[in-house]
């Protein structure tokens, strides 16, 4: 009786596994632009940033989860409530946004997009185009894609004093995703007192 118990929990172990091994799917990966998912993700992009750009705030409430989240290139954290408002409120009223998705992760019905976005407004001394990196996560919820979470990051112009010198060490622009490389010189000068 036992070795029949046995079989039967090895034979439900193996069953299980398999099932399991059929229904799991490695993450695809996209990264030309003409790949479907990029396409896909590029237009709820279009569409975020159609309702930024003309202060749509219905637009804005299709593409982002009552639960989003977003940390702006500033580090500063809000929900899609505070999105909303924000937009309404926004007294730059020439202040526009574009991005464009690089890559596309598809994990079932959560997908990662990343890419660049610019952001140009008006600042004290004029017009002010401000350019980064982003990462959305969306989830695909009644047919519909919206956002989760979002992470911007600016990018650096240039360091100062560094000239030919980092040159060297750019990415290469002809690759899908440029991200500037830091150099090992960008350490703070600030001198710690020790006290003891």
């Amino acid at each position: 009786m036992k070795s029949f118990f046995t079989a039967v929990l090895a034979a439900s172990a193996f069953f299980s596994g398999s099932a399991f091994a059929q229904n799991t799917k490695p993450a695809a990966v996209a990264t030309t632009a003409e790949s479907p998912e990029i396409h896909e993700l590029q237009t709820i992009e279009d569409k975020w940033t159609t309702a930024l750009n003309q202060r749509d705030q219905y637009g804005l409430e299709l593409v982002l989860s009552p639960l989003y989240v977003g940390v702006s290139a500033t580090g500063d954290v809000t929900t899609r409530n505070q999105q909303i408002v924000n937009v309404i409120n926004q007294e730059d009223k020439t202040a526009t946004t574009d991005a464009r998705v690089v890559t596309v992760r598809m994990l079932g019905d959560v997908a990662v997009a990343s890419g660049t976005y610019s952001y140009t407004h008006k600042g004290t001394g004029g017009t002010v185009e401000e350019k980064g990196i982003f990462t959305h996560v969306f989830q695909k919820q009644h047919g519909n894609w919206v956002c989760l979470n979002a992470q911007r990051t600016l990018i650096r112009e240039g360091a100062p004093g560094k000239g030919k010198a980092r040159a060297k060490n750019e990415s290469k622009p002809e690759l899908p995703f440029h991200i500037p490389l830091f150099s090992k010189g960008d350490k703070s000068t600030a001198k710690v007192d020790d006290k003891n």
